[in-house]
């Protein structure tokens, strides 16, 4: 009987704990709760770059990892999409709700097949679109290519205008010899003396620093936007069922989206590492780079005298002015004005 009693004993409950554990236990688990129940809560939206991730495609990056999204109950998936159109065309068929593209791709799809995507905020007040070339190589002006060997991107948008910027200043777009590679092969191309220019968006001239310096050359930037092309460039798009069904959520998104570009500009190096903190593969000192180079076509006297975000009815015209002539259009098949909406804008 003894050894039956001291077993009962032994198998008895323990004490119960402190009741400042019990409180303690009651509140992470309250918490706890609170938060899965936010995260179930939170309003999904599918966000696609025009290209892969790079330091001129920080903004939504540090949007999720500074939180900015999180408070306005968003939860935030980004996607790369291989060009503007390539956005254009995902938004369009519902493969995801916002993106970032070329002002130019959208208002051709608009006025060849009437695309249910709209631009809801301008990012780009100048054109990015450059002539890459080297100090001493004798390109020192636009001018200065005819005659010359220049290689750009098989598919890159900037190809369709480069005829037009060259016309536009008195330059024969024969005299210059053209050559479609793969994007990879520019920067090695134009170190080695292959092609005297190539041509690229300002903001990927940190990539070409190092390849440049291993042949002791320096990188020299004539800007298209100094030869009178002007219009919008990299913008919001968001689908027009994103905008009919979910419009306090592109509000919000677009709120959060301004606080992160507008914290980038101030720090770039933080935009980089959230950056890399999504995609390690990146390389955060050339990102912080790209970021840098890409704030001069965001913060400008355009940007200025509009204000962030807004799409100036005059500078509009002339971006479709541009698109049209380069797609062969007439300027009254389309009203660009169709294509976006100023709704939707931070106040």
């Amino acid at each position: 009987m003894t050894h039956i009693c001291s077993f009962r004993r032994a198998a008895s409950p323990s004490p119960r704990p402190p009741t400042n554990l019990l409180l303690r236990g009651a509140l992470a688990g309250a918490l706890l709760a609170t938060f899965a129940s936010a995260a179930a809560a939170a309003e999904k939206v599918t966000f696609m770059i025009d290209w892969l991730p790079a330091g001129d495609k920080a903004v939504p990056y540090l949007g999720i990892k500074s939180g900015f999204f999180a408070a306005e109950g968003i939860d935030v998936t980004i996607q790369s999409g291989r060009g503007s159109s390539d956005v254009v065309t995902k938004l369009g068929v519902g493969s995801a709700d916002m993106g970032t593209g070329g002002l130019a791709a959208l208002l051709q799809a608009k006025a060849e097949s009437k695309v249910p995507v709209k631009a809801v905020m301008s990012l780009y007040t100048l054109q990015p679109d450059s002539i890459f070339t080297t100090e001493g190589a004798g390109i020192n002006v636009l001018k200065d290519v005819s005659g010359k060997k220049v290689a750009t991107a098989t598919f890159s948008s900037s190809n369709v205008a480069w005829p037009l910027v060259l016309q536009a200043n008195g330059i024969d777009p024969a005299s210059v010899t053209l050559l479609k590679v793969d994007p990879a092969a520019l920067a090695p191309m134009l170190a080695s003396g292959q092609v005297v220019a190539t041509i690229n968006w300002t903001t990927v001239a940190p990539a070409f620093e190092q390849p440049l310096a291993e042949t002791g050359k320096k990188i020299k930037i004539i800007e298209w936007s100094k030869y009178g092309f002007d219009g919008y460039g990299l913008s919001v798009f968001a689908s027009e069922k994103m905008l009919s069904q979910r419009p306090e959520i592109v509000k919000r998104f677009l709120h959060a989206y301004a606080k992160a570009n507008e914290m980038a500009i101030a720090n770039p190096k933080a935009a980089a590492e959230a950056l890399k903190a999504i995609v390690p593969e990146v390389d955060a000192v050339v990102a912080e780079k790209e970021f840098i180079a890409s704030v001069q076509l965001m913060v400008n006297a355009v940007e200025q005298a509009n204000g962030p975000g807004v799409f100036e009815k005059k500078l509009l015209a002339k971006t479709w002015e541009w698109t049209a002539k380069s797609q062969n259009l007439p300027l009254d098949k389309f009203d660009p004005e169709a294509a976006v909406d100023r709704s939707f804008l931070p106040k």
